[in-house]
């Protein structure tokens, strides 16, 4: 019996799908199922509730998307039946893309929804008729609310990156939702980690679902090796990323994550000035157009260099990224997962390279907790030119670790609470107060000095 349940998952014709997936598949040229889609996709095509905890690159949109496209089959009604959520617009587009790959053959409507842009577009396409619709929370429900879209005719939903919509505060926005869908409904939940608030959202939605963990959860791909290199200051950063980078043969197609938007923007036009190859930056503060045609032009291979900060590092899926680069460590401890995670995909060999200054290596040995495996370590190459650290970064550099030992040690006063004390100078008494003695003697004489 094991050796014909091993069986009946070997291919995607296994699964039993239809025609026009199994065409849409054989032209995206995938050949065999991965892990998570081998042991979700029968589940999910069988009715249960799943919790999936997988890494990004696994996999798993297909995952649910394949059960998804297989019930609700062809173009029916005005609303949406399947509800995709997702917790940032890149993600929501980059579903929407695999939707697009996988239902090429079907009359399926589709649509991804999000904020950053005008919602009159998407109320035009939402009007015309939607079988599956991807979205961020806040806009589902802010054009819920509006009455433009109806959901009462939802047979199943989906909550990718379920952790990282918990870090990023939508649990009110899904509790909210929760309340307004039918309660009679498939339910898929995937997440790369779990922790606890990932737990209480899968007993608040979840009815006796199955759970499949494919790796541990928070744990890199195993197609990706990982390097530290312990870098004193933000000038020898810029002087050891030019170094790697010369190297154009195999730094081909990098990725750049930085943890602030001036960082990114800094790095971008350092690479920009020294011509190695096409770069864009995204963040933030970058217009929707903007981060769209930038995402499209790295993958398209036009643009070597992406410079991102971790507003980006879920929801870019490219296949051949060469390298990842994390100039600066992430704090929230489950982005480096996702960062590097962006190399190593479907199966091909990445490597992820991760700078850290004495501050940083405080949330490195954090990182190496989560991810249950130390970062192997190298020295600085001797051709690094390693730079003095100008005075203002030396005093962050200090504070942040003085800030590192009081959360290990409440009672630490710190390195700038170490010195001498200046005494204070006394506050000057006021006209007013009781011990002020030339007050009170003139309060005694009956009258003020004139």
């Amino acid at each position: 019996m094991a050796e014909e349940a091993e069986k009946e998952v070997t291919t995607f014709e296994d699964f039993k799908l239809n025609k026009q997936l199994l065409n849409a598949i054989e032209e995206a040229g995938y050949e065999k199922p991965t892990p998570i889609q081998q042991q979700a996709i029968p589940q999910a095509l069988a009715g249960h509730d799943l919790f999936g905890i997988a890494q990004t690159g696994t996999g798993k949109t297909a995952a649910y998307l394949l059960p998804i496209l297989m019930k609700v089959k062809y173009a029916q009604g005005m609303n949406p039946r399947a509800l995709i959520l997702a917790p940032t617009r890149e993600l929501a587009m980059q579903i929407e893309e695999n939707i697009g790959v996988l239902a090429k053959y079907t009359d399926l409507r589709y649509t991804a929804i999000y904020g950053g842009l005008g919602p009159k577009t998407q109320i035009e396409i939402i009007s015309k008729g939607l079988d599956i619709i991807v979205s961020t929370p806040k806009r589902l429900l802010e054009l819920y609310l509006k009455g433009e879209l109806v959901l009462k005719e939802l047979k199943t939903l989906v909550l990718d990156e379920a952790d990282k919509m918990m870090d990023m505060g939508f649990m009110p926005q899904i509790r909210q939702l929760l309340e307004v869908i039918p309660r009679k409904r498939q339910n898929l939940l995937f997440s790369a980690t779990m922790h606890d608030k990932v737990v209480e959202l899968s007993e608040e939605f979840l009815e006796f679902p199955l759970r499949i963990e494919i790796t541990p959860q928070a744990t890199p791909v195993e197609t990706v090796s990982q390097v530290l290199y312990q870098v004193p200051n933000l000038r020898t950063k810029i002087a050891m990323l030019e170094y790697l980078l010369k190297d154009k043969e195999s730094f081909n197609r990098v990725i750049i994550f930085t943890r602030s938007k001036k960082n990114a923007e800094n790095v971008a036009k350092f690479l920009e000035r020294k011509e190695y190859g096409e770069v864009r930056a995204i963040h933030g503060n970058k217009g929707q157009n903007t981060r769209i045609n930038s995402m499209e032009a790295f993958k398209s291979g036009e643009v070597r260099f992406l410079v991102a900060t971790d507003v980006a590092s879920r929801g870019i899926d490219v296949s051949l990224v060469s390298h990842v680069i994390n100039f600066d460590v992430p704090f929230v401890y489950e982005d480096y997962v996702h960062r590097i995670g962006r190399t190593g995909r479907a199966e091909n060999e990445g490597a992820a390279i991760t700078f850290a200054n004495e501050a940083e290596m405080y949330h490195v040995r954090k990182i190496e907790k989560v991810i249950r495996m130390e970062i192997p370590q190298e020295p600085l190459p001797e051709e690094v030119e390693i730079h003095p650290t100008p005075f203002d970064e030396q005093q962050e550099i200090a504070r942040d670790i003085d800030h590192q030992k009081r959360l290990a040690n409440p009672d630490f006063k710190g390195a700038f609470h170490e010195k001498k004390a200046i005494p204070k100078a006394k506050p000057a008494k006021s006209k007013g107060d009781p011990k002020n003695s030339f007050w009170q003697k003139t309060k005694k004489k009956g009258g003020r000095r004139r």
